[in-house]
């Protein structure tokens, strides 16, 4: 029985042959191993045959290198174009931040008018704006050289009224004399102090009180709601002038006057910023010697330059524009709500399509006091309707002086006869206006 069950159970396999087997199944699998390894190397599963049989022949070694080299290429372009994103990014911003750092704001005037707000008139129309610019003669500092100090205080030098029409289809300056007498409320000194109510003359305001009682009594003049304010002092006004690269005048006569610090040749030339200074602040030499000459004369000057700005592409020139800009807001000290480089934008984008001939320059209607020739007081009833058009923001025409005078003449020969109210003409100028041809 044993020896069945041995029998059964198989004969022991032949131990030279088991082993020979063994060695010819780790061949096979060697190789076969071994092909699979060569496809998985090729990287792409194809057989290292071709479809006759035939060995593929390998590729240059070269093109592999190249397209590493373009890679390589692509990748440090792409990180060359991001740093110049942000290096543009960068600088665009620390420019902004600049000019807008250049901005004063002067808060305390703005607490000042709060607490007459109750007296402040209102504003009448939606949209339109009262910016009063006021041109400070303060001889501190840079400015010691062009006059005498009055101490710690200040007087405005030149007040300008600028009415934004809602439209912004026009843009109308009206001077207010320095010398002219006005009533001027009571207000706060620096130190706190109130002054009494009086009637003196208009800059005398902004040396009682600075800019809030400046306003105020802009305000109680006219009935116009001032809705900010701007204070530019003689630097940023030459820098200005400067960063167009000068504005052109003609003269009939030389000027010497070294008072102005201003010695100019007669006929046409460009004044730089310091010789546009004295030009436009010079008295006893040029004209009649009085403020109103002096008024008018700033007036030109002014709208030539807004003319420059406009037609040399300043505005849509960032090169150009920037040193404006940084002129500009280094000479101001404004209210909270113009003392950002975005507010001023804003602004400024309001106005760029506005026509030089529509943004008017004028003098408020007023004629020698009559307790005091050197001073001014306002002409009634002429000066009340101006106050009133800017007010409802309705429309007013200027022109030269002798123009004025004929029109004037001609209304008179024809009156009584029916037509249509015209709308009200004073004496002033524009900014398409050439200095050249006054």
């Amino acid at each position: 029985m044993d020896a069945d069950v041995t029998e059964s159970a198989g004969t022991p396999a032949d131990p030279d042959r088991s082993a020979a087997d063994q060695d010819g199944h780790n061949d096979e699998s060697q190789d076969r191993d071994e092909s699979q390894g060569e496809d998985r190397s090729r990287g792409d599963g194809s057989s290292a045959d071709g479809p006759d049989g035939e060995g593929r022949p390998e590729e240059p070694l070269g093109s592999d290198v190249s397209a590493r080299r373009r890679h390589r290429w692509l990748r440090w372009t792409a990180l060359a174009a991001s740093l110049f994103v942000l290096v543009a990014a960068g600088g665009g911003w620390w420019l902004y931040r600049k000019l807008d750092s250049n901005i004063r704001t002067d808060t305390s005037a703005a607490a000042e008018l709060r607490v007459y707000e109750k007296e402040r008139p209102v504003s009448v129309v939606h949209d339109a704006e009262n910016i009063l610019l006021i041109g400070s003669d303060s001889r501190t500092g840079d400015n010691r050289r062009y006059g005498r100090s009055y101490g710690s205080s200040q007087r405005s030098d030149t007040t300008i009224l600028l009415h934004l029409a809602a439209d912004r289809k026009s843009a109308t300056a009206m001077s207010i004399p320095r010398d002219l007498m006005t009533e001027i409320p009571s207000c706060h000194q620096a130190d706190g102090k109130p002054t009494r109510k009086q009637f003196a003359q208009f800059n005398w305001a902004f040396q009682f009180g600075g800019t809030a009682c400046t306003v105020r009594t802009v305000e109680r003049m006219t009935g116009i709601r001032i809705d900010h304010h701007m204070v530019v002092d003689f630097n940023g006004f030459k820098d200005m002038v400067d960063a167009v690269h000068g504005v052109e005048i003609c003269l009939k006569e030389p000027i010497d006057d070294p008072d102005a610090h201003l010695k100019l040749r007669a006929g046409r030339q460009k004044l730089d910023g310091e010789e546009a200074l004295g030009y436009v602040r010079a008295r006893k030499s040029i004209g009649n010697g009085s403020d109103t000459d002096r008024m008018e004369r700033q007036q030109r000057f002014l709208g030539a330059l807004v003319n420059k700005m406009q037609s040399n592409g300043v505005l849509l020139n960032p090169t150009r524009l920037y040193p404006v800009l940084d002129a500009a807001t280094k000479s101001l000290t404004t209210d909270p709500g113009l003392d950002s480089l975005k507010d001023l934008y804003e602004l400024v984008r309001g106005m760029r399509n506005v026509p030089t001939k529509k943004v008017q320059f004028l003098t408020v209607p007023r004629q020698p006091y009559a307790v005091d020739p050197n001073r001014d007081e306002l002409v009634q009833p002429e000066a009340n309707k101006l106050f009133k058009r800017l007010r409802e923001d309705n429309p007013v025409a200027v022109v030269p002086a002798d123009e004025l005078e004929r029109k004037k003449g001609k209304n008179s020969d024809s009156a009584g006869s029916e037509s249509p109210t015209p709308t009200p003409t004073y004496s002033g100028s524009n900014a398409a206006t050439d200095l050249c041809e006054q």
